[in-house]
Parts: structure tokens; C-alpha cells; sequence
């Protein structure tokens, strides 16, 4: 392969790319690359990957498909965190516990 060509082709890839992070479609490769793996990366990475016919510029739909996904996974994220939380900060608190139960009458308290 001729670097020269290699590298002026890399060039003007990427001055194509107007993001600064675009999302490429991984191709499948005959070295086990998956086909259809939405990724967003570096300009530069970007232009490598396309150069090489490792990825695709990501069309305008797969790039809605792929922040839906994030934010719907971001949202199950905060959702099990805030439940971890929530179940340590209950079970976490035995002096809450011992103010809500009943006293009974007639004993006295370890206070």
C-alpha cells in the first residue's frame, strides 16, 4: 500500500467530517468484526475506520436509534442506582428502626 495515498485519503476524510465526535457503523470484516455496531468516536479514529472499510459513516437513523438506546440504558442505570440507594439507606439505619418500635411499659431503656 502506498503511504502517501494512504495517508492523503485520510486527509480528506477527514475534512469531510463536520462533527467533531461522528457516529460510524462498524462493517464486518474477515478478521471478526460485527456488522452494525453503532460507535461514536474522534474525528480522526472516524477517518481511519472508514479508510480502512472497517465502518460506514452512521446514517441520520441509525444515529436516533443509537441515542435513544443510550439514554433509555442511562435511565435504567439512574433508575437501579437510585434503588440500591434506597434499600441501603433503610436497611443501613438500626437507630430509626429502634426509635419506631413500641417501648413497653414497665421497662427500662439501655439509653
Amino acid at each position: 500500500m502506498d503511504l502517501r495515498r494512504y495517508f492523503r485519503k485520510m486527509r480528506e476524510v477527514e475534512a469531510e467530517l463536520t462533527e467533531q465526535y461522528p457516529m460510524v457503523v462498524s462493517l464486518e470484516t474477515p478478521d471478526g468484526g460485527k456488522p452494525g455496531l453503532v460507535s461514536e468516536v474522534a474525528r480522526e479514529v472516524a477517518a481511519k475506520m472508514i479508510v480502512e472499510g472497517k465502518a460506514a459513516l452512521a446514517t441520520e437513523t441509525e444515529r436516533d436509534a443509537y441515542r435513544k438506546a443510550q439514554a433509555n440504558s442511562k435511565a435504567a442505570a439512574q433508575k437501579a442506582e437510585l434503588a440500591r440507594r434506597l434499600q441501603v439507606a433503610i436497611v443501613a439505619d438500626p437507630e430509626l428502626h429502634a426509635s419506631l418500635s413500641p417501648r413497653k411499659a414497665g421497662k427500662p431503656t439501655d439509653e
